[in-house]
């Protein structure tokens, strides 16, 4: 899939026209363990690329969601609000946390390509 991106955080971009979908890798919920709580960035907030933008709570742990690139939320997965464990059973498609308004499209370049971060995780064992 050459339209998604991957941060060294775990997260991921998938990049659909203008709008940037955003949310956290397989391998992240798999660590985080079981899903029970997530908070959501507010529809209109200006994120700012490697500052938070979201929390996801696990059974084992709290893990700050941080935004890949510069953007304003147009949208969040209110889904998750209700049913946070569909970040477990479903981490790059229902799981996914919010929508932002492409901004810098450069800012996608120094995001990792699939390659790129399997190898990175394959590293982390």
């Amino acid at each position: 899939m050459a339209n998604i991106r991957f941060t060294n955080d775990h997260e991921w971009i998938r990049v659909e026209g203008d709008t940037a979908v955003i949310g956290i890798t397989d391998y992240a919920q798999q660590q985080l363990g079981d899903v029970v709580f997530v908070e959501l960035p507010e529809v209109g907030r200006a994120l700012e690329r490697g500052k938070d933008a979201a929390v996801v709570e696990s059974v084992k742990a709290a893990s700050e969601v941080y935004a890949p690139i510069d953007g304003q939320v147009i949208e969040i997965n209110t889904l998750l609000l209700d049913q946070p464990a569909t970040v477990n059973s479903d981490p790059q498609g229902a799981g996914w946390f919010f929508k932002v308004k492409l901004g810098d499209t450069a800012q996608l370049e120094a995001l990792l390509d699939e390659t790129a971060y399997n190898n990175m995780i394959q590293e982390l064992g």
